[in-house]
């Protein structure tokens, strides 16, 4: 969604959504969020629905009907009508609708585990299983092979993680091997959890450290950071030794690199001129 038109559609979809799902149990959220991802699902096989839903010659109520008449019986009532909702808006191109449809439902899928009291557990299972991916070559090309079947990766998670980690967990690892936001999967994976933790209203700082912090750390460095950026910090920690000492620490387009490593090559650099 890069454009205001399209994020105000999507707001006012949002809205509706929130507003039709108030009582809903974490259960039937996790439903009205299949339901929202399976429609991106569609929307990213069928180029030429995604032109009509977004046709400016087009009134905004029509393209709302035409959304309720080919979900008719598929989906919930309330499905139906936040993605008629969402229709309804302006899009400057049609990809943006895939965008705000598939962003809609992950939101979906967050509400589900915030309601279950389990977002910060699905924010901590989706950066370790990231780290997995990371550390293990094969399957970090398996996983993120664009050629290879939908299916069969979606397998391998599964089998991978089920009864491993909660349910919302899987289904975003799932969302991620689709592309999120047309990213790989590893890029996938790290903005769900950045997502996962903005619903906590807290940023993402991703430290590498050449040896694991003790809690006293973790909670100084924590506070040092939220001080900065003015609100609370989720810190995700990686300890590589090849970096020999220091930390790097990364929140959003923000590097603070303080490794050993990185002075090092800046000296070797320096000495080489």
């Amino acid at each position: 969604m890069t454009s205001s038109v399209s994020r105000e559609a999507y707001g006012e979809a949002s809205d509706r959504l929130t507003a039709d799902t108030a009582t809903a149990t974490a259960s039937q959220l996790a439903s009205v969020a299949d339901e929202i991802l399976s429609v991106a699902g569609l929307l990213r096989a069928q180029p030429r629905l995604r032109r009509a839903l977004t046709d400016p010659s087009r009134p905004g109520a029509d393209r709302a009907e035409l959304v309720r008449s080919l979900l008719s019986g598929k989906v919930s009532e309330t499905t139906a009508n936040v993605l008629g909702a969402l229709a309804a808006g302006r899009f400057s191109k049609p990809v943006e609708l895939l965008d705000a449809t598939e962003r809609l439902g992950v939101e979906t899928v967050l509400a589900s585990a915030d309601r279950d009291g389990k977002l910060i557990d699905v924010e901590d299972e989706l950066f370790r299983f990231g780290q997995i991916v990371s550390g293990d070559s094969k399957l970090e090309v398996t996983l993120s092979d664009p050629g290879a079947a939908l299916e069969r990766r979606v397998k391998l998670v599964q089998t991978l993680l089920t009864g491993k980690a909660h349910a919302a967990t899987v289904r975003l690892v799932e969302v991620a091997l689709e592309g999120f936001g047309g990213r790989g999967f590893v890029a996938s994976l790290n903005r769900l959890v950045e997502l996962t933790a903005a619903k906590r209203d807290r940023e993402v700082a991703y430290v590498t450290v050449a040896k694991p912090l003790t809690d006293a750390d973790e909670t100084a460095l924590a506070a040092k950071l939220s001080a900065i950026y003015g609100r609370g910090v989720s810190l995700k920690v990686d300890v590589d030794p090849s970096i020999i000492g220091g930390a790097s620490v990364r929140v959003g387009s923000d590097l603070y690199d303080g490794t050993i490593l990185r002075r090092l090559n800046a000296a070797k650099q320096a000495f080489a001129k």
